[in-house]
Parts: C-alpha cells; sequence; structure tokens
C-alpha cells in the first residue's frame, strides 16, 4: 500500500473550504471542476469541484463537490482513500474491504488513467481504492 488519505465530500463549497485549508495548512491546491471533466453533466454543475487536491510535503487532503440533488448528510461527507501499488492490490483490498458492504462504484478505468472503485463497509465507512497505472 502506498498511503491512505482523506477524501471530504461537500454539496457546492468545496472550492471554499479548500481555500480555507490551503490558507490554514500551506502547501499547494489543484482543483478539477467538472466543467472541465469529459462526459455531460448537469449545467448546474459546471462550477462544482469534481475533484481538489491540497498537498503539503507528504501530507495530501482530497476533496469534491457532490453532484446537484445528491443525498448529502454533512458529518457523513468523507471517505478514505487507499493508493495502492499495483492492480492485484487493488483488488485483494478492494474485494476484502467490501465484504459483507456495499459497492458504490464497481472498479474500472478511469479517465485519469487509473484503475479505482468505491465501496461502503458493513460499518458504514466509504473507502475508495485507486491504482495509477504506469505510464506508456
Amino acid at each position: 500500500m502506498k498511503e491512505l488519505i482523506t477524501y471530504l465530500n461537500f454539496n457546492g463549497n468545496c472550492r471554499d473550504a479548500m481555500k480555507f485549508y490551503e490558507r490554514c495548512l500551506g502547501g499547494d491546491l489543484h482543483m478539477m471542476p467538472f466543467s472541465e471533466v469529459p462526459g455531460n453533466h448537469p449545467p448546474e454543475a459546471k462550477d462544482r469541484i469534481m475533484h481538489a487536491r491540497l498537498t503539503n510535503g507528504s501530507a495530501m487532503l482530497m476533496a469534491s463537490d457532490t453532484m446537484p440533488g445528491m443525498p448529502f448528510q454533512q458529518g457523513n461527507n468523507f471517505a478514505i482513500c487507499v493508493n495502492c501499488q499495483s492492480q492485484e492490490e487493488l483488488e485483494k483490498f478492494f474485494t476484502a474491504v467490501g465484504d459483507k458492504g456495499k459497492v458504490t462504484m464497481p472498479l474500472q478505468d478511469t479517465f485519469w488513467g487509473a484503475r479505482f472503485g468505491m465501496l461502503t463497509d458493513q460499518f458504514g465507512i466509504n473507502w475508495m481504492f485507486n491504482f495509477e497505472k504506469p505510464k506508456a
């Protein structure tokens, strides 16, 4: 396993929150709105953040906004992101943590060059599993 990262979800105010954390914690902030992502997204989502990453040394905080109208519960708006070292490790961890849980996004190849999936474990904790594929 490469690392565990906290991943926060917001209901339209991810940009403000991440800029606040950048001011508080320092580091480099990168944000990508839904308007820059391939796919057909509702017009009201264009300014929402699809992915944000704040890094400072080896520390990282990631976040995104929900799509408009998606269920959102403050206090339960986080996930643990596991960055894996291999596709085999990714599949092993995804299967093990998902036992008796609920897969919310099956493992699949993504536009950002990774294999990625999400699930909620049997204890109600949200997980994201990511393996960055080697660049060809």
